[in-house]
């Protein structure tokens, strides 16, 4: 199978080259042709962030410009209600058709509570679940989730064999970055630069995004 793709959700609240590296080495490790930044609009297992789901996407477009491969999908921000994945991943896969090897990004701390998500049972009919190890991090000993690592689980290289259905724990360069980290940094009136791109960082500016003040530009 080619053309493989690959979806990487998140609030990215803001982008930062942590996002950014893991999305590159996950790209070369399942040959990828195309990896999707899907900001959610509406997350549904975290409170709401206070910028705007247009002003995190217009971040994500300006963090990945010149990468061919990558793209910011927006297709969480169109819809109503919460973003829930396996409403992506069903359009996702409507569109890509059967064959298509569709992965689906998600953190050590998300795969944890996956059978919290919505139609959670569902995510594996149409696409491959692929988590990113933490240090320290510990896997479910016991519960749906644990079951699910034991009967499904399978190693990054042959998952492109088939479209959908496994789940692979994935170990990448260590990046102690977060985007909690940088909005503390911001707030508080201190520079995020080298954590975050200089793109980035002159939108935030701009448009007064994570001031001292408190005060966030919506739209």
């Amino acid at each position: 199978m080619s053309g493989a793709v690959a979806v990487f959700g998140g609030t990215f609240d803001p982008v930062h080259f942590g996002h950014l590296r893991s999305a590159l080495e996950l790209t070369e490790l399942l040959s990828l042709e195309r990896l999707l930044f899907m900001p959610a609009a509406q997350p549904p297992h975290r409170e709401q962030p206070a910028v705007s789901a247009e002003h995190r996407a217009a971040m994500l477009e300006l963090a990945i410009a010149g990468e061919a491969r990558f793209s910011c999908d927006r297709r969480e921000l169109r819809r109503e209600g919460p973003s829930y994945s396996v409403l992506s991943l069903e359009e996702l896969r409507l569109e890509l058709g059967a064959q298509t090897p569709l992965y689906m990004i998600l953190g050590a701390d998300a795969l944890g509570q996956l059978d919290q998500w919505h139609r959670w049972e569902e995510l594996l009919t149409l696409a491959h679940l692929l988590a990113i190890a933490r240090p320290g991090w510990d896997w479910p000993e016991d519960g749906p989730v644990a079951t699910l690592l034991q009967e499904r689980g399978a190693p990054a290289e042959v998952l492109a064999a088939t479209a959908a259905g496994s789940v692979c724990i994935q170990t990448l360069r260590p990046q102690a970055i977060s985007s909690t980290a940088i909005r503390s940094l911001l707030q508080s009136g201190r520079s995020a630069r080298y954590l975050t791109p200089d793109s980035v960082l002159e939108y935030i500016a701009r448009n007064n995004l994570y001031s001292a003040t408190g005060e966030v530009a919506q739209e």
